[in-house]
């Protein structure tokens, strides 16, 4: 039999097939998923195209200060004379980014980790898995506070404190997927075939793991803005006068008169979080290989 033929008797046992009917077949058409990812898309867009739109300069103090929404600015100005709505915009620009490096560098160090540890296993394994141990032990918010202020104040160190917090939940979530999988039939066959350990990693376990580690990456995300614009406005985080979500609402403590200094960013922040989070909702639904939902026959298996 030929390395093609095998291959194609191996492939069938796999799941990647199966997951993607119920993906197509889940309820990623469901209103709330579909109202998430069109408000997540948004901001993505505003926060590539906020520097071409804003209408008046973020960092400009050129505007009365503290004048209400609609009377000649949108939302309002800061106690500087600052157009709240173009900071507001601009922020979108740090802040969606920075979320989704954060998660992005979280999943690729995390599950690269967990993949290592739960295939190999043994000591390499235990080693991983004591890091991610220490590193869970501590409460997430707190570690990252006491990493970005050993650091130093910036959005860059941040980042760093938010990601050292962040990897160890995308390596237990694929450590215990691999382990699930590793002595899968068809893992087990590749393998005496002579696949190599790389090999078999990537053509017979990563597509079966990605749909998991895709749903907490999509949840994560409103998550790692939360917790950055939390670091932001406890000063750990950017710094003036770069406009930030954050930092905008830390801003607004020392004006409670002026209601639309922390309202207008605090609304930004609530709608891209749950935003994310209805998507997230949703490709759980989607990828869930427990569920078979179908749309219009109402039947569940």
């Amino acid at each position: 039999m030929t390395s093609r033929s095998v291959d194609e008797t191996i492939e069938p046992t796999s799941l990647i097939g199966t997951r993607r009917r119920r993906f197509r077949l889940g309820r990623w058409s469901a209103p709330l998923g579909i109202a998430g990812a069109v408000v997540a898309l948004a901001w993505i867009i505003i926060a590539i195209i906020a520097p071409w739109i804003v209408p008046h300069d973020p960092l400009a103090q050129d505007l009365p200060i503290l004048q209400p929404p609609g009377e000649g600015t949108l939302m309002g100005t800061d106690a500087l004379g600052r157009d709240v709505f173009s900071r507001l915009l601009v922020g979108a620009s740090v802040t969606v980014p920075l979320a989704l490096l954060l998660v992005g560098l979280s999943v690729l160090i995390g599950a690269m980790l967990g993949s290592i540890a739960g295939f190999f296993g043994r000591g390499v394994d235990e080693v991983v898995m004591r890091v991610t141990d220490l590193v869970m032990a501590f409460p997430t918010v707190i570690l990252a506070m006491v990493i970005a202020a050993a650091l130093g104040a910036s959005l860059l160190n941040a980042v760093l404190a938010a990601l050292i917090v962040s990897w160890p939940a995308y390596a237990r979530l694929t450590r215990g997927l691999v382990l699930g999988l590793r002595s899968s039939n068809y893992v087990v066959s590749g393998q005496l075939l002579g696949f190599s350990p790389l090999r078999s990693m990537s053509r017979d376990v990563a597509p079966n793991i990605v749909g998991p580690v895709l749903v907490l990456a999509s949840l994560d995300i409103g998550t790692a803005i939360l917790l950055l614009s939390g670091l932001s406005f406890l000063g750990l985080g950017a710094k003036p006068p770069t406009p930030e979500w954050g930092s905008m609402v830390s801003d607004a403590i020392h004006n409670f008169d002026s209601w639309w200094l922390g309202v207008f960013p605090g609304l930004a922040i609530l709608t891209v979080v749950v935003a994310f989070n209805l998507v997230g909702d949703a490709l759980r639904d989607a990828l869930d290989p427990k569920s078979n939902t179908l749309r219009g026959g109402g039947t569940t298996l």
